[in-house]
């Protein structure tokens, strides 16, 4: 009796041991399932369809499984994901640009007369902390383009952040920037339209002084989302955030609307007719170019002297370009995106010779 209640007691430890050892083997599993590493293409599956562009001036290609600690990586903040792109004021740039981009470019182009739709849901977490406040683009931020990708390579849609120094809420608005006839693309401008707060042309009266702060502006780390659709010429906008009012906007790619110097708005001649921008647009827009997108942080602040361009030269501090600098002193522009989605017809082509030019 002794010995079955003996050979019972080793059965029942044997299972006992198993069960522990498949307990242990399924924690190490969990715990090694939680620890697997996620990057930005976990959290918005959508990168085959961009290059990704450094704020070093570097292209990387499709960022599938990819991280770059200083300018583009995943966080997490109150239980949820996000995607960061971080630009500094002063860095190698792409193409001819004088600013600094951690940014998506889409590898295929499109007509404005098949559809084509990009949305966005994003927070702004740091601008820069100096500049000249008469400078427009002082304190900025881009979040969302449509860009050319060929002629001048212009741009029919800028989408902007903007927060002036010790207020607590920024602007959110949007630019055109016309299709310049002829060769001289010097003479190129933009067109801004407010959504929340003010629009580009509200600048401070001296270096460090600021406009009233916008009582329904967007704070920093205060969500917000975008959606960029076109179709049949038209570009239609919507931009959505939780305390605001909904705005939606359409603006015609194919016919314009500014052929004559009698059509430059006030805003133009205010602004940019001044510095010697005073082009008028080809009829037809961009109706004969390739448009693609653009998402991410496009930094508008940067050390050039504004003597050289007072609405897009900043003056701002750089360091010498010393990347942990300007990063310890707040010199630069950071957005976090949670989810986006693009659209784009079969008749999208490859944009492979935008990014020999200006890579």
């Amino acid at each position: 009796m002794n010995i079955k209640r003996f050979v019972i007691s080793l059965v029942i430890l044997s299972f006992s041991l198993i069960i522990i050892s498949c307990k242990t083997a399924s924690n190490k599993s969990d715990k090694k399932e939680l620890e697997k590493v996620l990057y930005a293409s976990d959290i918005i599956p959508f990168f085959e369809h961009w290059n990704l562009i450094l704020g070093d001036g570097s292209n990387v290609g499709q960022a599938i499984d990819y991280e770059q600690k200083d300018f583009f990586y995943k966080t997490s903040d109150n239980n949820e994901d996000w995607v960061v792109f971080k630009s500094p004021n002063a860095g190698n740039t792409h193409g001819t640009s004088k600013n600094t981009r951690t940014e998506l470019a889409q590898i295929k182009k499109w007509s404005a007369q098949t559809p084509a739709k990009l949305s966005a849901s994003l927070k702004v977490m740091n601008v820069s902390a100096s500049g000249d406040a008469r400078v427009a683009a002082s304190y900025s931020v881009v979040v969302g383009q449509i860009h050319s990708a060929d002629g001048h390579e212009n741009e029919p849609l800028k989408i902007f952040y903007k927060k002036f120094p010790g207020h607590q809420k920024g602007s959110v608005f949007w630019h055109y920037e016309i299709n310049t006839q002829g060769t001289d693309n010097s003479k190129r401008w933009d067109y801004s339209t407010s959504v929340w707060g003010h629009d580009f042309s509200v600048v401070g009266n001296t270096e460090n002084s600021y406009p009233e702060e916008p009582q329904n502006g967007i704070l920093l780390g205060e969500e917000f989302s975008y959606e960029i659709e076109v179709k049949d010429g038209l570009m239609h906008l919507k931009f959505t955030s939780a305390n605001h009012e909904t705005k939606v906007f359409t603006k015609n790619l194919i016919q314009s609307e500014y052929i004559t110097s009698a059509d430059l708005p006030e805003q133009t001649q205010k602004m940019f007719v001044p510095v010697g921008q005073d082009g008028v647009e080809r009829e037809n827009a961009y109706a004969n170019e390739g448009l693609f997108f653009k998402l991410g942080c496009y930094n508008q602040t940067n050390g050039v002297s504004p003597e050289v361009n007072k609405n897009w030269c900043s003056g701002a501090k750089t360091y010498n370009g010393d990347l942990q600098q300007q990063y310890k002193t707040g010199n630069y522009a950071e957005v976090w995106f949670k989810k986006a989605s693009i659209i784009v017809s079969d008749d999208a082509i490859s944009n492979k010779d935008y990014f020999t030019k200006n890579d």
